[in-house]
């Protein structure tokens, strides 16, 4: 197994209406930092011009972070910051590790992938 934490499928629907907020923040404080100029992959705006002198990073960025922070610490694994996509490790029936997708904007887990596929291997859950 790649992952300690497994997720059965109640679960991580049940954990939707918590996620759902917090990943619409996400990605509205990406595109602001896009607009801002800054990178958040290199921590520094475009052109190289580090924290702006001061230091801190940018608030907005700090707010990110934190978000990031909790959606993941408990095992959800966040793999588009852009569009709020995320995976939860699950066990299928015959013991294959796999992940439960949610994609922002989707009423509610819909999909599942082999750990090797992501998210262009997505199937439907009557697959499961």
């Amino acid at each position: 197994m790649f992952y300690k934490k497994h997720f059965t499928l109640p679960q991580t629907q049940n954990l939707l209406p918590d996620l759902k907020p917090k990943l619409l923040k996400i990605i509205n404080l990406k595109k602001i930092l896009d607009e801002k100029g800054y990178d958040i992959y290199k921590h520094h705006f475009f052109g190289g011009l580090g924290t702006n002198g001061t230091g801190k990073y940018p608030q907005d960025l700090e707010s990110l972070i934190e978000l990031v922070n909790q959606i993941t610490k408990d095992g959800i694994i966040l793999k588009g910051i852009n569009e709020g996509l995320i995976d939860f490790p699950h066990i299928r029936n015959n013991g294959e590790e796999v992940f439960l997708c949610y994609l922002y904007g989707e009423e509610k887990i819909l999909f599942w992938h082999r750990i090797q596929e992501g998210f262009a291997g997505r199937q439907n859950l009557d697959s499961l």
